[in-house]
């Protein structure tokens, strides 16, 4: 490595990562960019693909999806199996890992590493902290928090008032945390501690890890935005071989199948939404014809580009966003919200140590249902988000990136957490609404949303907000993974990743027609497994990385 190394871009001009500004340790590889494409002219549509990661991860794809269509009514056992055994096993494995990312992360934001700079010393920041931090929410969890926002705290708080439970001498809820049964108090602060738990700290830890590392090697050290150039502290120019089409093809198939776990639940709350409001039939045919509808739209996106498609849409879906939590707060209980948003947060650090634990757990259905199947989720999210978060954070230091991806998401994810389960939890216990408590899943938000004014009005904006959020998800998933896939190549033909967001939406509906949500769950879980593996090594070469930059 040489700090003081300056290299010129590409002169073409097409597939450059921008020059660092400012002293930067450089990594001196003879690697192009690109150098091992296959460029192919179809008809009107150019192709500028890697070989071998394309035709592997392509291939895998367009095989699984026939073959799911295909056996449908066979696999639906098989994904159970899978995901039951996956969860059931090893979830001290994805819980002790994603503790491992949140340790990394506050030591980092804490230690002098946190003083380099993504981009050189002189680098400054491509877009401004509102459409930063918009893009940041809008791709890292927008689906999930409509999906969750009520069910979850609702699920945990009827979990834990009812004290511990006991099935074939296993204990089912996670009540062993200190809920006795029938204290109502403690089991809600228990309930939104558990749902903060899932929302706050570590998921975004593991995407400010991916990041990190994505936005040091090609920023700072000029190697491909790829993951395999993480690892080069770790294997040198061994990863521009088999070593690195793995890792980059395991980086593909999580992230397809953990956008495809999003996609599907979206899908699944949309139609839910527009069966409750409009009585559109709420069945797999609708879930099908609303996918490829939103995947019609996504497609426009992705045409249109990063900063006229998915910045867009995403500020627009933060306003929408911002109009429906601000909307909760004023006509639901709104002195328990302010109140609770302090209590829940206490709760949360003051049960973080037992909900985090790895080991010697007794609460199969939280640790193993919930949480187990949270972390390989968001695992399997972290190449998508991680590079899409790269992309647009160009130019702040280690400090400043931590502490805007890790703290600030999470608090405002605290927030909305409170607002939307402090007033489902409200209407069942103070106005005795069993409702929202009774109502599937996918369902809640939109009863709990009955028992406030203008129901109509926000319950369409809530079935807005979650196709918005699932056309922004496809788009710049798309974007993402066109860009492993064509050999780290950020600017490759518009076809290749019109591709990837049709494929995102056949996931879908594979998984949906062979399974329904236990089937989005095990693929997410399955290819979440590997690349947690994956990722604990990088920590490793991120901190090799960081350490042989100039401060």
């Amino acid at each position: 490595m040489n700090d003081d190394a300056t290299r010129a871009p590409d002169p073409s001009g097409i597939d450059a990562i921008p020059a660092p500004e400012g002293a930067t340790a450089l990594i001196q590889t003879e690697y192009e960019i690109g150098q091992d494409n296959i460029e192919l002219k179809v008809g009107p549509f150019g192709l500028d693909i890697h070989n071998p990661v394309f035709l592997i991860s392509g291939l895998t794809i367009v095989a699984f999806v026939i073959l799911t269509l295909a056996f449908q009514n066979s696999v639906e056992p098989l994904f159970n199996g899978l995901r039951d055994f996956l969860t059931g096993t090893l979830d001290w494995f994805f819980i002790g890992a994603a503790n491992v990312f949140v340790i990394l992360c506050l030591v980092l934001v804490v230690s002098p590493l946190g003083k380099v700079r993504l981009g050189g010393k002189e680098a400054t920041p491509d877009y401004s902290y509102a459409g930063w931090f918009a893009m940041l929410f809008a791709a890292g969890m927008g689906i999930g928090l409509m999906f969750y926002g009520v069910s979850e705290p609702i699920s945990h708080y009827s979990t834990a008032i009812g004290g511990v439970s006991v099935e074939n001498g296993v204990r089912t809820d996670w009540a062993p945390l200190g809920a006795a049964a029938g204290d109502q108090a403690e089991a809600i602060r228990l309930g939104m501690a558990a749902t903060i738990f899932h929302w706050a700290l570590h998921p975004w830890a593991i995407y400010a890890i991916v990041a990190l590392a994505l936005a040091l090697f090609s920023y700072n050290k000029g190697l491909p935005l790829t993951i395999r150039s993480m690892f080069y502290p770790i294997f040198g120019e061994r990863v521009w071989g088999w070593t690195g089409h793995v890792i980059d093809v395991l980086a593909v198939f999580a992230t397809l199948f953990g956008l495809a776990t999003s996609l599907g639940f979206g899908a699944e709350q949309a139609n839910a939404g527009l069966s409750f409001l409009f009585g559109l039939p709420d069945n797999d045919g609708s879930k099908v014809v609303l996918i490829l509808a939103i995947t019609g739209v996504a497609l426009l996106s992705v045409v249109a580009g990063l900063d006229a498609g998915v910045k867009r849409l995403s500020e627009i879906n933060m306003a929408l966003a911002a109009l429906l939590l601000g909307f909760v707060i004023l006509v639901g209980p709104t002195v328990l919200i302010a109140t609770g948003f302090f209590q829940n947060l206490w709760a949360y650090v003051e049960y973080l140590p037992a909900l985090s634990n790895p080991i010697g757990r007794e609460d199969a259905n939280f640790s193993q249902g919930w949480t187990a199947f949270y972390w390989a989720w968001w695992i399997s999210w972290s190449p998508f988000v991680g590079m899409f978060i790269a992309r647009v954070s160009r130019g702040r230091t280690v400090r400043e990136f931590i502490t805007c991806v890790l703290i600030i998401p999470s608090l405002v994810s605290v927030l909305w957490m409170t607002a939307f389960g402090t007033a489902a939890i409200e209407q069942i216990v103070t106005q005795g609404v069993t409702a929202v408590q009774d109502a599937p899943l996918e369902l809640k938000l939109f009863e709990m949303l009955q028992g406030l004014p203008l129901t109509a009005i926000t319950s369409f904006v809530g079935i807005v907000l979650v196709i918005v959020f699932f056309v922004t998800s496809s788009d710049s998933g798309s974007l993402v993974i066109d860009t492993i896939t064509a050999g780290g190549k950020v600017n490759a033909p518009v076809s290749q990743r019109v591709f990837w967001a049709i494929f995102e939406g056949l996931i879908a509906i594979a998984l949906l027609l062979g399974g329904g949500l236990a089937a989005l769950q095990a693929m997410a879980v399955s290819t979440g497994l590997p690349f947690t593996i994956v990722l604990l090594i990088g920590c490793f070469a991120i901190v090799k990385g960081l350490m042989s930059e100039p401060r």
